[in-house]
């Protein structure tokens, strides 16, 4: 008798066989290093890495973290594979085993590293392929990896301002908290279009709060200005645009010490 398989029954068959020997094989994976001692497997998984043979690196790694948690390797594979994962483009991963490493041993004389490697790995996840074309405004973007980037970079700084990923870690401080700001911005802008004066203000105050030394506090000033001229506050706007004309004299909203606005609708300021 001839069975005819529907073609959602067949592909539901398909990918169950996909699984099986993705099962099959992990587990042919373990079998085969369950009798390797734990300085062969860390041997290979060095090996492996210098290679850049990154996938195996992982399986040996892997496997000293899990068959010997205290071994004389434990600590230096967990590193490791911090590295791996990130070099495998597993932000999440390499994120994962860094935070790990930083609960377990956090007095272990390399755990800068791993404050590094985390950040490192937070900061991939959060650029696009175009950023450096300018094709694309990344700052318009969802910024929670940058987000994350930013706060592992500034916590390495804090505990460890001698460590030698420092100086590289504050470099990318200063471009991610232009971005951050620049992205504060934008939202404030949007509440401006909107007639939402009050929550733009706050938008403002927080670039400036927040991120005082990047270059967007100057447009942060305009915004208030502008948003209290929405809330018919004149008074607080002519303070503030007294600091913008101290602080910058020559941004692009100013003719001369008059304000002109661009969203909401009223005659000029001026100090």
């Amino acid at each position: 008798m001839r069975v005819i398989t529907s073609p959602a029954r067949l592909a539901s068959l398909l990918l169950a066989g996909v699984v099986l020997a993705g099962c099959a094989s992990n587990d042919s994976q373990e079998d085969e290093l369950s009798g390797v001692a734990e300085r062969q497997l860390y041997e290979e998984g060095r090996e492996a890495l210098e290679d850049g043979s990154y996938t195996t690196a992982i399986n040996r790694l892997e496997a000293i973290d899990t068959r010997f948690p205290f071994g004389e390797h434990a600590e230096q594979a967990q590193l490791e594979l911090i590295y791996a994962y990130y070099e495998t483009d597993d932000w999440e991963g390499a994120r994962a085993a860094a935070s790990r490493f930083i609960r377990l041993h956090p007095d272990h004389p390399q755990v800068d590293y791993a404050y590094y490697m985390r950040g490192l790995a937070a900061w991939q996840a959060g650029r696009f392929s175009l950023e450096r074309l300018r094709l694309i405004d990344i700052s318009k973007r969802d910024l929670g990896a940058t987000r994350d980037a930013y706060a592992d970079f500034r916590e390495l700084i804090q505990r460890f301002p001698n460590s030698q990923y420092a100086p590289d870690a504050q470099q990318r401080i200063v471009y991610l908290r232009n971005l951050l700001a620049r992205h504060e911005l934008h939202v404030a802008d949007f509440y401006l279009r909107k007639g939402a004066y009050l929550a733009a203000v706050e938008r403002g105050r927080w670039v400036i709060e927040h991120y005082p030394q990047s270059e967007a506090t100057h447009d942060a000033l305009a915004v208030m200005v502008e948003g209290y001229l929405g809330l018919d506050m004149r008074d607080r706007a002519r303070e503030t645009l007294q600091v913008l004309l101290d602080n910058a004299p020559n941004h692009e909203r100013l003719r001369g010490r008059t304000f002109r606005p661009e969203h909401v609708n009223t005659d000029g300021l001026s100090a």
